[in-house]
């Protein structure tokens, strides 16, 4: 038993089963027809599984995506659990899932409305580069409100998405550059399901927020997008850029017993031959620096198209990139992402603490690297020795040289180059429940708090948001209200609101919202802490360079 009514771009139908009726929406694309079905818990049509381009195979398996497949029946957009290959990582999902090199696909949630021309959301997943999948958190409950429209996709992850030899094999930057194919996608497609492509926001969370800004960053993301959303992510973080890709590759091959790693062509035919166990290693090794193994990459240029080709720090100084309207920010405690090894680290914490410097900073000396360590160490943790007792200085200090200042020095540079849309906050709420951090009874906003907050929920297939405390259930309201704001208009507070008016930042990093019981403007966002960081970046900061040419000796640092 079924119906159907044509309307626009849309079928729509129902399917009679013995326990439920499925309703669905069939939409044209130049791939072929794509059915979707209407989520039981919430009034939003899901299209699963999308592919919006094809992982290249074999020996070309670190070359750009190719065009996507194409079908001539209905294409049953249901949730298959697919993922990029990646080392497996217990993410408290309950449903099983497929690790296949066909992993570029894209979720596309639309309201149960009959809107046309409505404002597009791209939600890029974060994970560091190595781990996720693009529902790990998804924004059902986001595009209720039928005012957007949003879409969550995988990219390519660890060795497969960002192994960066500067060779015609394995040029780097696989993965950005799926996510370049997505937006194009997106850019073809999205009208069919009723959105604008000329109002598309590209949003991320960690290490998706630091990919937001680098897509602003690219020449080939020029008019996929005119608003931007990085949330605890900046593209200046040590884990965004590889300082040394040529370097971390050779150091990877060696962990997998390869011995002529300076060879470029034994190097190139390790990694086009090695197996998928041996790709997906796992590279979060718990070492104490900031930076991970298969990040992206400065591209070297080899006469193809290329995602990024210069530093983006010397983008931004230049100004030379879409400046777009940002809503920028971090969680208070943003630190709380290395708590865990707190006990592990503490007696090299109080021995060795350069060792714990950010990784995209470089002496010319050892003593100059423990000067600035002791000058550090000093501001975070006075001259006392480290203990359980000062715990949340710990914490301040992972907060700020993981997230915190690189999104502070972003905003600062975007300023200087005369970007005057920024919208910066911190989000510092924590619901009842929240567990107070070790040895202290002190709560905190942790890693991507406010995401959690904006979607349904980190491992959101089996959170039930019914159960949240009624003031966290204004919080959510108040912070979708603010997204779904900046999505729609490019402001995250218009004229009429009743929530305080929010300017953009200005010199200072001043004013910034503070997003927490209670919602205020307030000044400057850790303006002693930045300015520290900020002086000693002046002095120190390490460029990521590209792959060294053929031609050239290679020499690890």
């Amino acid at each position: 038993m079924w119906r159907t009514l044509l309307f626009g771009a849309f079928i729509l139908g129902q399917t009679k089963t013995e326990d439920a009726i499925d309703e669905w929406k069939e939409v044209l694309l130049d791939q072929g027809p794509v059915r979707g079905y209407k989520d039981p818990e919430v009034d939003v049509f899901v299209f699963h599984g999308i592919p919006y381009a094809s992982a290249p195979k074999g020996p070309d398996k670190f070359k750009a995506p190719l065009p996507p497949p194409t079908w001539k029946e209905p294409f049953e957009a249901v949730d298959k659990g697919v993922m990029c290959p990646q080392h497996p990582v217990d993410m408290g999902f309950k449903k099983k899932f497929i690790y296949n090199e066909d992993c570029l696909i894209a979720n596309v949630f639309v309201p149960d409305a009959d809107n046309k021309n409505l404002p597009v959301v791209v939600y890029v997943h974060g994970g560091g580069y190595q781990v996720g999948f693009g529902n790990s958190v998804t924004p059902k409950k986001l595009v209720r409100g039928e005012k957007i429209i949003a879409i969550t996709f995988n990219y390519r992850l660890g060795a497969h998405g960002f192994l960066c030899l500067g060779t015609k094999e394995a040029p780097g930057n696989a993965g950005m550059k799926d996510i370049v194919a997505l937006l194009r996608w997106v850019k073809k497609n999205i009208e069919k399901f009723g959105g604008n492509p000329e109002e598309v926001t590209i949003a991320g969370y960690s290490s998706g927020a630091a990919a937001v800004e680098l897509l602003m960053l690219s020449d080939l993301t020029r008019g996929l997008f005119n608003k931007a959303i990085p949330e605890s992510g900046s593209a200046l973080a040590s884990f965004t850029i590889q300082r040394d890709p040529l370097a971390n590759a050779k150091k990877f091959a060696k962990k997998m017993n390869v011995t002529d790693v300076d060879d470029i062509e034994v190097l190139e035919k390790f990694y086009t031959k090695a197996s998928f166990k041996k790709l997906t290693a796992n590279t979060f090794s718990g070492a104490p620096g900031t930076a991970i193994s298969f990040e992206p990459c400065i591209e070297r240029d080899i006469g193809e198209e290329a995602f990024l080709t210069e530093a983006p720090v010397n983008i931004i100084s230049k100004g030379k990139y879409q400046k777009v309207p940002i809503l920028f920010g971090i969680c208070n405690m943003e630190g709380l992402v290395r708590v865990n090894y707190f006990e592990m680290w503490l007696e090299k914490f109080n021995s060795k603490f350069s060792q714990y410097l950010p990784s995209n900073l470089k002496f010319e000396s050892q003593e100059q690297k423990e000067e600035i360590a002791k000058k550090v160490k000093e501001f975070y943790f006075g001259k006392k020795t480290i203990t359980e007792s000062n715990i949340l200085a710990y914490i301040d200090y992972f907060t700020d040289v993981m997230f915190a200042f690189p999104v502070l020095r972003s905003v600062k540079m975007h300023l200087e180059a005369g970007h005057d849309r920024i919208y910066l906050y911190e989000y510092s709420f924590v619901d009842e429940d929240t567990m107070p951090i070790p040895y202290v009874d002190v709560k905190g906003a942790d890693h991507i708090a406010q995401t959690n907050a904006v979607l349904d929920g980190l491992n959101a297939t089996h959170y039930d948001e019914s159960m949240a405390s009624k003031t966290y259930k204004r919080m959510k309201a108040r912070m979708r209200e603010m997204w779904t704001n900046f999505i729609v208009t490019g402001k995250p507070v218009p004229e009429d609101s009743i929530l305080p008016k929010w300017p953009p930042v200005e010199k200072d990093w001043s004013p910034h919202m503070s997003i927490g019981e209670v919602i205020e403007l307030r000044g400057s966002l850790l303006e002693k802490r930045a300015k520290l960081w900020d002086e000693i970046y002046q002095q120190f900061y390490y460029n990521p360079i590209p792959p060294a040419t053929l031609e050239t000796k290679h020499t690890e640092l």
